[in-house]
This record gives structure tokens, C-alpha cells and sequence, in this order.
């Protein structure tokens, strides 16, 4: 017949079977959590990644602008030097 000793190791074994099987069932939870909080963070970061392109990118156009400008002043301060230059020779 069935022991006692058999029947509390049974009904220990089933109680640590059920156990873990709700234990397993929470961290499968938990972790689908994690992969949609990720997913998020992973596209929060992607758009700041944009916006820090986007800026980057607007920052050398701005630099590109001002050093055209100060070409385009430094074209002008030769031209009116070599006006100045002509009328001098002129005198």
C-alpha cells in the first residue's frame, strides 16, 4: 500500500510542481513586458537620434551659409582694393 512518507513526498512534489509552473507563467509575463518597454525605448531613441541629425545638419548649413557670406566680403574687399589701387594709378 501507500505509505505516508509517499504521500507527502506526492503532494510535496505536486504543490513545487504548480509552483513553478506559476512562477514560469509570471516571468514570461514579466519579460513580454520588458520586450514592449524596450521596443518603446528603442524608438524614443531613434527619434532623438533624428532630431540630433537633423540638427547636426542644420548647424553645417548654417556654417556653410556664414562662410560663403564672408567669401562673398572678402571678394568685395578685393574688388574695392583694386578699385582704389586703379584710381591711385590714375592720379
Amino acid at each position: 500500500m501507500i505509505d505516508t512518507t509517499q504521500v507527502i513526498l506526492v503532494a510535496a512534489l505536486t504543490v513545487m510542481t504548480v509552483i513553478l509552473t506559476v512562477i514560469g507563467i509570471q516571468l514570461i509575463f514579466v519579460l513580454r513586458d520588458m520586450r514592449k518597454m524596450l521596443v518603446k525605448i528603442n524608438g524614443i531613441i531613434a527619434e532623438f537620434e533624428k532630431v540630433g541629425f537633423n540638427l547636426s545638419h542644420g548647424y553645417t548649413e548654417i556654417i556653410g551659409f556664414v562662410s560663403g557670406i564672408k567669401r562673398l566680403f572678402y571678394l568685395a574687399d578685393i574688388l574695392s582694393k583694386k578699385k582704389k589701387n586703379k584710381k591711385n594709378e590714375d592720379k
